[in-house]
């Protein structure tokens, strides 16, 4: 979903689905799995299915005729150990293999260092080798308020297309505050996407009322049936 969600919407669970990037983001992941997750993707309507780039091109040949996206991340869940040449050369192979958009880690040490120019830049060069939209993992929590405000600034500059207050739940539970924060700073065309722990109708639209356009969580189906479950995983 591309759009902000209108302030006067009537929403209910199942409407949520076209905000939602399915998340399958796990060890051991069997090719059945993978399957049964691209194909509930299909069956519930989600904006994407969010997977590792190993399965990629697994999951976009299921995916092949539909519009829905196939979603991977790089630099993650240990964020900001890949080089800048290891990023952009893995953002060029997934984009080969299928993927339409990618969520990527960012260098928080590079950031907290005062290397604003390489920080900028390692977002820009996988901007510039994908061609596709990329979205930043901001691990809001982890910076003092000069490094958010940096940290946004960067990120835009190095074409963006997406915010994110962070990579998952073990980060931040996603929460209105920090999407509005991301809204409030980011210009005309660059949206903001919302994770971490997002288990419940409820939280959903919270976030997607404060602004935020999509919402990753391994949680969909349950959030889509209403049948939550606070055990859930939830990236």
């Amino acid at each position: 979903m591309s759009t902000a969600l209108p302030t006067d919407a009537e929403l209910t669970p199942a409407t949520l689905a076209p905000y939602i990037q399915h998340t399958l983001i796990d060890v051991g992941i069997t090719r059945d799995r993978i399957v049964a997750h691209a194909e509930e993707t299909i069956r519930y309507g989600f904006d994407a299915a969010m997977v590792p780039g190993s399965w990629v091109a697994e999951v976009a040949e299921v995916l092949r005729g539909t519009d829905i996206g196939v979603a991977s991340a790089l630099d993650f869940p240990t964020v900001g150990v890949t080089t800048s040449a290891g990023k952009a050369a893995e953002a060029e192979s997934l984009v080969r293999a299928g993927a339409t958009q990618i969520d990527i880690g960012v260098q928080l040490g590079w950031l907290k260092s005062g290397r604003y120019d390489a920080f900028r830049d390692d977002i820009a060069g996988v901007v510039k080798a994908s061609g596709v939209p990329i979205k930043v993992m901001l691990e809001l929590p982890l910076l003092t308020e000069a490094e958010r405000e940096a940290a946004v600034e960067l990120s835009i500059e190095a074409g963006a297309a997406y915010l994110k207050n962070a990579s998952s739940g073990a980060v931040e539970v996603a929460n209105p505050a920090s999407v509005a924060y991301l809204v409030a700073r980011a210009p005309e065309g660059v949206k903001v996407k919302a994770s971490g722990s997002i288990k419940s109708f409820d939280q959903a639209v919270s976030l997607l009322r404060a602004g935020a356009v999509l919402l990753g969580t391994s949680a969909g189906v349950a959030i889509v049936s209403d049948n939550t479950d606070e055990n859930t995983t939830s990236y």
